[in-house]
């Protein structure tokens, strides 16, 4: 979503619902990145910089920032910004987060953020998941059904099942860089299994520079569950992201990243656990 609403054009009372967790609002910055929120900015109150977003109770995107507030307290502080408070008001869903003043992450080849990002990757498979009809591995069938997907790509959902949680978009706008790597941009939270927020890691690292045979290399050594899963599982998944993202993201880097590591894996198939429990959490 690129047309950010300004502060002021919120509605009055929506304001005052705002201010009455913050503090007056003295200026507010609204935010490049993201697409999802009608409203997303930094507020500056007497007590210093919050970071509030959200929409319309009733637009597509909504379902989204209730997702983000459901799963928050399940975070740590260290991986993800808490979220102070909430408000509904005359229509409008907004969310008040502590506010991380960090910089997006740089994935390229040997940038001194990969460590940190490997380490909240590995904090995210370690939180107790909730038990929910959330399911990445639904959600694949359903997604690929609009696509009619068929082949390998087809076959992804079956070594999706799991039950660690999943953040599923983890791209270098939804990591901010401190002393640390914060993860943001819960939206799209899933439970599956463990080796599928790695392997999102992997085409994110092709997509900013590595070729498939280094991401994997890396991805392999930092994640326990990325090195065991079995073969056909990471290759379906690869696949699967070509025939999902080709139509909606057609021409970007991430697709033709996604692009390039399937045909890296299809062509020199390289051989990773090929016990199917690996798939699973």
């Amino acid at each position: 979503m690129n047309d950010r609403l300004a502060w002021q054009a919120l509605p009055l009372d929506v304001r005052a619902a705002v201010q009455a967790h913050t503090g007056v609002v003295v200026e507010a910055e609204s935010s490049s990145a993201g697409r999802n929120s009608a409203f997303s900015a930094s507020l500056r109150t007497a007590d210093g910089l919050v970071f509030c977003k959200g929409g319309r109770t009733n637009s597509p995107q909504a379902f989204m920032h209730r997702n983000e507030a459901l799963v928050n307290p399940l975070l740590p502080r260290e991986l993800a910004p808490k979220l102070r408070w909430q408000v509904e008001q005359d229509g409008w869903l907004l969310l008040g987060f502590e506010h991380v003043p960090g910089r997006h992450a740089d994935l390229t080849p040997n940038s001194a953020d990969l460590p940190l990002v490997a380490d909240a990757v590995r904090r995210i498979g370690a939180i107790t998941a909730p038990t929910t009809d959330r399911r990445i591995a639904d959600h694949w069938v359903t997604a690929l059904g609009r696509e009619n997907a068929d082949g390998l790509a087809a076959r992804a959902p079956q070594y999706m099942h799991g039950s660690t949680l999943v953040h599923s978009d983890l791209n270098p706008l939804n990591i901010l860089i401190t002393e640390s790597a914060h993860v943001v941009d819960w939206a799209w939270w899933r439970t599956g299994a463990a080796w599928i927020d790695p392997a999102f890691v992997v085409v994110r690292l092709v997509a900013e520079g590595h070729d498939p045979a280094q991401a994997e290399e890396w991805a392999a050594a930092q994640f326990d569950a990325f090195r065991s899963a079995p073969t056909e599982a990471v290759t379906a998944f690869a696949a699967s992201l070509v025939c999902l993202w080709e139509r909606r993201f057609a021409g970007t880097d991430v697709t033709e990243a996604a692009r390039r590591w399937a045909g890296f894996r299809t062509a020199n198939g390289p051989r990773l656990r090929e016990d199917p429990r690996a798939a699973n959490d």
